[in-house]
C-alpha cells in the first residue's frame, strides 16, 4: 500500500496491487483550516491547492484518478489551483464522481476530469463568485470591475465543454442555477448519471465514517468555543468587579477625610457646627448618591458588556490578521 490517510475533510487511498487512487473532497475548499482556539493558530487545510499538489505527487502516470466530491465549494483561488492541478496532471484518467453536492467550485474542479458521473440524487450548482470588501466609493466600483474580469475568466472553464452559449452560462449563474443530473448531463456540465446498484460497499463505509468523524469534531469544537466564551465572560465580569471595589475604596477615603475635617471645624464656632452639620448631610446624601450610581453602573449588562465585547473584538481581530 503506497499510502492510506482517512480524514474528515480529504482522503488519499490507494489499494495495494491497484493502478486506481482515490481522492476525496468532503468538505469547503478553503487555503487555510480550522482555526485552533487553544493555539491561536490555523491547522493546515487539507483541501487546499498546496496540500492536493502534495497528495498528487504519490499518483503515477499509469493510475487512474477517482476524485470524490461532496462540496459546498468555498475558495475560488485555490479551488481554480486545483483544477489546472488536474488539467496537468499526467495519468492514465481522471474519473470524479458526485457523491452529493457539487457546489460553486467544486463544479470547477468537477470539469477537469475526463468522465464526469453524477450520483442519484446528486446536485450542482453554478452562480457568480462574491467577495468582501471594506474601503471607499472607488474601492467598492473598482471591487466590481475587477470581478467581472475574474468571472469572464471563470467561465471559460465551463464553456470549454458545456453545451450552452455563454450569454446563457451568464443568465444562469445570475439566477444561482441547481441542476439535476439528469440536466448535468443534457447541458455538459457532467458525462453521466450513475445509477448501478452494486456500489463498492467499503466506499459507502468509509464516506459515511467522514462524515460521522466530521460531525463529532465539530460538535467538539463547538463545545470547546463555548467553553471558551463563558471563561471570557467570566474574565471580563471579575474585573469589572475589581474596577468597582477600587473606585468605592477611593471614594471611602475621601469620605473618611472629609468627616474628619468636619470634626475639626466643629471646634470653632457654634455657628460654623450648625454649618458642618449640614456640610455633613450634603456629603452623606453626596456619597450614597455615588453609590447608587456605582451600583447602577456595577448591574449595568450594558457597562459589565463593553469589557466582554472588547475581549472578542480582539480576538476576532487576531483571527483576521490569519486570515
Amino acid at each position: 500500500m503506497k499510502k492510506q490517510q482517512a480524514q474528515a475533510h480529504y482522503c488519499f487511498k490507494q489499494e495495494a496491487g491497484s493502478n486506481i487512487v482515490k481522492l476525496y473532497i468532503y468538505d469547503d475548499v478553503s487555503e487555510y483550516g480550522e482555526f485552533d482556539w487553544w493555539t491561536w493558530e490555523y491547522k493546515e487545510s487539507e483541501t487546499s491547492a498546496k496540500y492536493f499538489k502534495k497528495a498528487l505527487e504519490n499518483v503515477s502516470e499509469s493510475d487512474t484518478i477517482e476524485l470524490h466530491i461532496n462540496s459546498y465549494g468555498g475558495s475560488v483561488k485555490e479551488g481554480v489551483a486545483i483544477y489546472n492541478l488536474l488539467k496537468q496532471k499526467k495519468c492514465k484518467e481522471i474519473v470524479a464522481y458526485v457523491d452529493g453536492f457539487a457546489y460553486s467550485i467544486a463544479s470547477v474542479i468537477l470539469q477537469a476530469a475526463d468522465r464526469r458521473i453524477m450520483g442519484l440524487g446528486t446536485s450542482l450548482l453554478i452562480h457568480n463568485m462574491w467577495l468582501s470588501i471594506a474601503g471607499n466609493a472607488d474601492d467598492l466600483r473598482k471591487a466590481a470591475d475587477d470581478l467581472d474580469v475574474l468571472m469572464e475568466s471563470n467561465r471559460q472553464i465551463y464553456l470549454e465543454r458545456a453545451n450552452v452559449t455563454e450569454e446563457e452560462l451568464i443568465n444562469m449563474m445570475n439566477k444561482e442555477t441547481y441542476l439535476t443530473p439528469e440536466k448535468a448531463v443534457e447541458m455538459g456540465f457532467a458525462d453521466e448519471v450513475d445509477s448501478s446498484k452494486d456500489a463498492d460497499p467499503e466506499d459507502a463505509m468509509q464516506a459515511m465514517q467522514q462524515q460521522l468523524q466530521q460531525m463529532r469534531r465539530t460538535m467538539t469544537e463547538q463545545k470547546e468555543f463555548r467553553t471558551e466564551l463563558r471563561e471570557l465572560y467570566r474574565t471580563a465580569m471579575k474585573k469589572d468587579d475589581e474596577d468597582d471595589e477600587d473606585d468605592t475604596d477611593d471614594e471611602d477615603d475621601t469620605d473618611d477625610e472629609d468627616n474628619n475635617s468636619d470634626e475639626d471645624n466643629n471646634s470653632d464656632t457654634d455657628d460654623e457646627d450648625d454649618t458642618d452639620d449640614e456640610d455633613d448631610n450634603s456629603d452623606e446624601d453626596d456619597t450614597d448618591d455615588d453609590k447608587k450610581k456605582k451600583q447602577k453602573k456595577k448591574t449595568n449588562p450594558k457597562e459589565n458588556g463593553r469589557s466582554l465585547a472588547a475581549l472578542l473584538a480582539k480576538a476576532a481581530a487576531k483571527n483576521l490578521e490569519k486570515r
